[in-house]
Order: structure tokens, then sequence, then C-alpha cells
């Protein structure tokens, strides 16, 4: 039995002097899918961004292949592909430019193909400023079919596709689970990975019982935002 590369224990998040979460831990083994679930505000997002080093948690540890995230910082990074809830690209870029940004040191022609499988042939000189939501989208997603990173880290990556790109990027996380990839996402949309196993995890099992989700309904119909 393969051990587990990403460990997490005891991991705790506050924002604004509320707790988050506490108590979290999971392990993910190479080819696992794991599903972060639980209503908004209950921490998906902000749990993403800690897993991909751009937040610091108030406890608790993560490991990467046994050792504590902060002794191999530099590895991690080049082992992780993030992708968030934004599309994070520049308007004022052609697709082709985006790409290379968002995945800098290939080829064109590799980047052409990148395009094509994402959708987006016949685009690739085309400023993003007049692409679609979906199609602005499909710009970020391309860098997956250019990374062999073993750890993708996707927030929402269906958010915006049509059914063909959905289709598309079903078959693409299915490929990386059968290669040995490791996948945390979010989405609150339907998928299909066929026979692939899903490991989910319920973000509301580790809200603090003083910090419930009647409170965190209570701060977002106050039009707070409740994740990082």
């Amino acid at each position: 039995m393969e051990s587990a590369i990403l460990c997490v224990n005891d991991l705790a998040c506050s924002r604004n002097n509320s707790i988050l979460f506490e108590k979290l831990c999971f392990d993910l083994k190479p080819g696992e899918i794991l599903l972060l679930e639980g209503p908004n505000g209950s921490g998906k997002t902000s749990l993403l961004r800690l897993l991909a080093m751009l937040a610091t948690p108030d406890s608790g540890h993560i490991l990467w292949q046994d050792q504590d995230l902060h002794s191999v910082q530099y590895e991690y990074a080049r082992s992780l592909s993030y992708i968030g809830h934004a599309a994070a690209i520049k308007a004022d870029l052609s697709v082709n430019e985006n790409l290379n940004c968002l995945a800098p040191g290939y080829k064109q022609q590799k980047r052409y193909e990148a395009l094509k499988q994402a959708g987006l042939q016949g685009l690739e000189d085309e400023f993003c400023i007049r692409l679609s939501a979906g199609q602005q989208r499909r710009v970020a997603l391309a860098r997956l079919y250019l990374e062999s990173t073993p750890l993708w880290i996707l927030d929402e990556p269906f958010i915006a596709l049509d059914k063909a790109s959905v289709k598309s990027l079903e078959n693409l996380l299915r490929r990386h689970s059968q290669k040995g990839g490791m996948t945390i996402l979010t989405t609150h949309q339907d998928f299909n990975f066929g026979d692939i196993e899903i490991k989910r995890l319920n973000m509301s099992d580790y809200i603090p019982e003083k910090y419930s989700m009647r409170d965190i309904a209570g701060e977002i119909s106050n039009g707070q935002d409740v994740e990082i």
C-alpha cells in the first residue's frame, strides 16, 4: 500500500478573531482526488490557500513527503499547480501570452497544443478582454494540459464552463489520477470521474461549536466575506 504524500494534522485557521475551522486532518496518496464540501463560509477556499502557501495556519502542520512544509517550500512549490476561484489572467494580454505567464518555459507549439485541448484553438492571439467568462476560465485551466506537477489544487474549476469543457476537464483530472497525480478541489457542480474513487472532506465537521453555521450565515447576510 502506498504511503501518503500530503498529510494535514490538526490544522486551524481563523479570520477576524473567529475560528473558521480547527483540528482538521486528512492525507492524500498518489492517484487520489479529494473533494472539499460544505456551505459557503465553511473555510474551503481558506484551506486551499493554506495548502497553496498563500496563507499561514494558526496551528497544526502540513507535511509533504513526511517533511514539514516550511522545510521543503521550494520543492513543494515546484510540485503543485494552484488555480483559484478567479481566472487570474491579464485582460490586456492575448490568450497565448497569458498562458506563457501562467506556465513559463514552454515552447509556443506546446502552448498552442494545450490551448487546443482546452478548447481555445483559433483564439491564441485574441486579447482576453474580448473573451467570455468561460473562455477566460479555460485560459487559466490550459496550464494543466502543460504541467505535470503531482499535486493540483483547484478552487471551483468547473465554474462558467460549458458541457464540452466540463467533460474535457473531467477527462483530464481522471488521467491525472490514473498517472498517480493528486487533486484537491472544491465545486458546487455535478461531475463524473468514472471509476475514480473520490475522497470527501466536509468542512462543517471542523467548525468549532462556538462558531456555528448560524454565525457564518449571519455574517454572510450582513455582507461580510467570511472566506480568505
